[in-house]
């Protein structure tokens, strides 16, 4: 059992250095007393280059943190991880989603037992995967390929298929259905003809409601549509081969118990992205994710980028108390990182008990939220520039553009560069509507280049930065039983819509409830 980050002599001593900067750095001075603040601050990791000059800590605020983590056994904690044990307590299982693109055969120092077979399984699916995704491409027939799944099967690959545009094969397109709303499936399904569609039905299951629920659906429009072959036009991604067998789905890709919903983009879940851009482009994704894999596993702490990303959250938020961090990301095409990073940080680590059942007396997860940079600018940045509460903002840079569209892109990277230079600097005025207070924090994260390997290098990194700052709060990053009991109550309703049965509910649910069911107990 490793020690809390807040059980180590270095807690008392960030508390300590904090109040003793008076509660807080001025950005503007560091950098005039610190001529290499920035080289220090800054780092590049496998295809992924990263800021941290601008955020409010100092030389010696970092070392305590790296000193903490060596104090709570970090590096124990991630070779743990990588080696397979059962790192995910409370379900008694691995957490070992990186095996999913560790290259063929590759054993690392410790493996489990299980690992290496295990590896075998991986690469013969990824193969199988990948040739169905590359006879889906050459198939003219296929226009339109439907994702049905919800949570980790549909985060991932909907925002890497937009994100990763420019390598996609044309005359193809690709549609996300994850919501239970029939809105959006009805949407899509008056877009397609089942003739020249492909439905991807993605639940790890095969139980999950609302992804089961537009999957019956979409099952019976193929039926009224007059459409034949159910084979040819449906495949299941499951680890419940025989259940996918019960609904007709005769092509099933499988995975395992030990890769959890958010961190299955790299396995069979990711068919979608390798119809998109092919079996090459989508072993380069694995490659750039098992590049920064092996930064993650190799660098020492003080160099490893998603350890300092981790140290820098911990102090923001249990330091600083700052309550989110917002993602701008300033590329159109990564419009859905956001969401994606929603899941990966709040599903992971917001928690309120540590990995063995005690209160936590800290703050864990911030709130992830954001949109592309851009648009954030006139909507939220108000907030962030002159809000009366400091939240960190993220900042994400591609250096080359994929269009042709003379100016557009520079355009773009200055007002990127400006929205971080001013956060910092900000602009004295005797009119209070006018000032800007400044010493307001950013990170600014910088691809060369939108590729498959990049952003795979790039999700990795936040994987481990989101698993680093778990450890250290002691908590388990890889279970998510908040969001059980929801659903288990949506059971138990959904029949009372149609009844109007109220027995046992509170008032303002039965209240609701009978609204919502109208006159006579029948459901609108």
């Amino acid at each position: 059992m490793h020690p809390r980050c807040d059980e180590t002599p270095q807690w008392a001593q960030l508390q300590a250095h904090y109040q003793a900067q008076g509660r807080g750095l001025d950005l503007r001075r560091a950098f005039a007393e610190d001529a290499g603040r920035f080289a220090h601050f800054s780092q590049q990791a496998p295809h992924v280059f990263a800021d941290l000059s601008k955020n409010l800590w100092d030389r010696q605020a970092e070392a305590l943190l790296l000193d903490m983590a060596r104090a709570c056994r970090l590096e124990h904690s991630r070779d743990a991880m990588f080696a397979g044990q059962a790192v995910n307590s409370t379900e008694g299982r691995a957490a070992l989603h990186t095996l999913l693109r560790r290259p063929r055969g590759l054993a690392l120092p410790g493996d489990e037992p299980f690992v290496a077979q295990a590896l075998q399984e991986v690469h013969a699916t990824l193969d199988a995967m990948l040739a169905f995704a590359e006879a889906v491409r050459a198939d003219a027939q296929i226009t339109d390929i439907v994702n049905i799944g919800i949570g980790g099967s549909d985060l991932g690959p909907h925002m890497a298929v937009r994100a990763l545009q420019a390598h996609q094969l044309p005359g193809r397109r690709f549609h996300f259905v994850s919501n239970i709303d029939g809105h959006e499936l009805a949407s899509v399904l008056q877009a397609v003809r089942p003739e020249s569609t492909l439905f991807i039905v993605a639940s790890k299951t095969f139980t999950t409601l609302e992804t089961m629920a537009n999957a019956r659906s979409a099952l019976d429009w193929f039926a009224a549509q007059g459409g034949q072959d159910v084979a040819r036009h449906f495949v299941a991604l499951t680890a419940n081969v025989a259940k996918a067998a019960e609904w007709g789905m005769s092509r099933t890709f499988g995975f395992w118990d030990w890769v959890g919903g958010r961190y299955s983009l790299w396995s069979a879940i990711g068919l979608p992205i390798a119809i998109a851009i092919g079996a090459a482009g989508f072993r380069d994704f694995l490659a750039g994710a098992h590049a920064m894999d092996e930064h993650f596993r190799s660098a020492p702490l003080a160099h490893n980028l998603p350890v300092r990303l981790a140290l820098l959250d911990i102090w923001y938020r249990n330091f600083l108390g700052l309550p989110s961090r917002c993602i701008a990301p300033y590329h159109a095409w990564l419009q859905r990182l956001p969401a994606y990073l929603q899941q990966l940080e709040m599903e992971s680590n917001g928690k309120r008990v540590d990995s063995q059942g005690r209160a936590l007396p800290m703050a864990t997860a911030p709130v992830i939220w954001g949109e592309p940079g851009s648009n954030g600018q006139h909507a939220f940045f108000q907030l962030l520039h002159q809000g009366p509460d400091v939240q960190a903002l993220e900042i994400i840079a591609v250096r080359d553009s994929a269009h042709g569209l003379a100016g557009h892109h520079q355009m773009l990277l200055a007002n990127a560069l400006a929205q971080a230079q001013a956060l910092m600097q900000g602009r004295a005025s005797g009119c209070g509507h006018r000032h800007f207070p400044g010493n307001r924090p950013s990170s600014f994260v910088l691809l060369d280049a939108l590729t498959p390997a990049s952003l795979g290098a790039y999700l990795a990194l936040q994987e481990h930065r989101v698993f680093c700052s778990g450890s250290l709060w002691g908590i388990n990053s890889f279970d998510q039983w908040g969001v059980e009991l929801g659903k288990q109550l949506a059971q138990d309703l959904q029949p009372r819509l149609h009844t109007g049965d109220v027995a046992g509910l509170d008032g303002s649910t039965a209240g609701l409830l009978q609204r919502l069911a109208g006159v006579g107990g029948r459901a609108p």
